[in-house]
């Protein structure tokens, strides 16, 4: 009876190791959500073109990547599929860099580019707080996107979307 005392105490700092060693710290995780959103596009390399975009983004679960397609709508249409890699900032930011192609057709020129071409997409994804909303931003890079020449397009898009 006399060791009774000794033996709670060492068995109770045994499991206190014990759960202590087991533990993961928290970190944050890439915005959870595939989501579909809509909002402005500004093309800036053929003379400052305004449109549309439409968003979507599917979001892989454990997993940093995302399969993400953009329409952009102005004096001509173009579509941008691409595969991204999400860094997590905080629990509702994430930044990526997506690549992919820039499929654009047609005679007038769209924010990115009259013709299919290699793209780059760098963007930031928000998640409010509390809600199924998520802001949105992010460029468009393409890579030889014009039939009369080698140039490179860029474009800007933002806007605000609905996580599903």
């Amino acid at each position: 009876m006399k060791y009774l005392p000794s033996l709670v105490v060492l068995l109770g700092a045994g499991a206190m190791l014990s759960v202590g060693m087991s533990t993961q710290p928290a970190q944050a995780q890439v915005a959870y959500g595939s989501y579909v959103g809509i909002g402005p596009v500004v093309g800036l390399s053929d003379g400052p073109q305004l449109g549309g975009v439409i968003a979507f983004r599917y979001k892989l679960l454990e997993s940093p990547i995302s399969f993400r397609a953009q329409a952009l709508i102005a004096d001509s249409t173009a579509i941008v599929p691409t595969v991204s890699y999400d860094v997590p900032l905080n629990w509702q930011t994430d930044i990526y860099l997506g690549a992919g192609l820039a499929l654009a057709s047609g005679e007038n020129s769209s924010p990115v580019g009259n013709k299919i071409s290699f793209a780059l997409q760098p963007g930031i994804d928000y998640v409010v707080p509390n809600s199924n909303t998520v802001l949105f931003g992010n460029a468009i890079i393409a890579f030889d996107a014009y039939r009369d020449g080698s140039g490179t397009a860029l474009s800007l898009q933002g806007g605000v979307g609905l996580r599903f």
